[in-house]
């Protein structure tokens, strides 16, 4: 798999240039010069199956990676059992929606603790997911991957470590890396290159390196406060972090293939295209090094 960009949702760009439907979003990215594309359920799946395969047949056409961004209502660890099994249906609807979209991946919130302590709510949280997992095999939905994703408020479920752990139930998930909310999170953690390399390090000890090299990546901006995030800005915001080029190096040093979606405010594409360019110049200084090197 080759490493790819992308926008969670469509730019603001995307309906001022007449658009207003996602089955033209394919077409829309791919002439961009992009290739990855979050479709955000996070409202619930407000599409019919026929819409859904209609998406399919262009992602198809355009040669985009697709994923499902699901309910932001899901909520694994919540102590009521008869809302817990809502939040195993809309992660189940969200991989049948996949199905129809073709969508590879399925990215979901784990919840929040709410008033339960931290380690009650994610043993609750981490019970359900297994549930959600026999579920998914018994409906012959194993293969599309589940990403749960890091969270950026400090009262919600998932820490690094807790994503991480629940990753390890199964090998065939992969987690989602949020690295604005990692840095909004932990107060601004993010700074230099050596911090994204004690994140992926983190990673690799805890669901080896090859499932590290292929995470789902959400990048943006993100404005916090002492309970974590706040909000999301565009790239163009450099007041806020964190910044994408020691991350595109790290990715590059390591050889890794990751999705990488971008959830600026209103400019996901356009700053998806700036990861891109970020990525390539990176890469192309650090082969021109290299060759200088081997010049000597």
């Amino acid at each position: 798999m080759k490493i790819k960009f992308g926008p969670a949702g469509n730019s603001e760009s995307f309906y001022n240039e007449g658009y207003k439907s996602s089955v033209d979003m394919p077409k829309w990215l791919e002439n961009k010069g992009l290739g990855a594309y979050e479709y955000s359920c996070t409202k619930g799946i407000r599409f019919k199956e026929e819409t859904g395969r209609k998406i399919g047949e262009q992602v198809k056409k355009h040669n985009i990676f697709l994923s499902i961004h699901a309910p932001y209502y899901i909520n694994l660890g919540n102590p009521d059992p008869e809302m817990r099994e809502k939040s195993k249906k809309y992660i189940l609807d969200s991989l049948v929606a996949a199905k129809w979209t073709g969508a590879k991946r399925v990215v979901f919130h784990p919840g929040s603790r709410g008033k339960l302590t931290r380690e009650k709510a994610f043993q609750i949280a981490k019970n359900t997911f297994q549930e959600v997992l026999d579920l998914v095999y018994k409906n012959n939905l194993e293969d599309i991957t589940l990403c749960p994703e890091t969270m950026g408020k400090r009262n919600q479920l998932g820490t690094l470590e807790e994503i991480l752990e629940l990753c390890q139930l199964e090998d065939n998930i992969i987690p989602t890396i949020d690295f604005g909310h990692i840095h909004a999170r932990n107060g601004g953690s993010l700074n230099h290159k050596q911090d994204f390399d004690d994140t992926i390090d983190m990673i690799e000890n805890g669901i080896g390196i090859e499932r590290t090299k292929a995470i789902h990546i959400h990048f943006s901006r993100i404005e916090f406060t002492d309970a974590g995030e706040k909000r999301h800005w565009t790239y163009q915001d450099n007041q806020f972090g964190p910044d994408f080029d020691p991350l595109a190096e790290v990715i590059i040093e390591r050889d890794m293939h990751p999705i990488i979606i971008c959830e600026s405010k209103g400019t996901m594409a356009e700053d998806a295209l700036t990861f891109k360019k970020i990525y390539r110049d990176v890469k192309a200084k650090k082969k021109n090094n290299k060759n200088s090197t081997n010049n000597l």
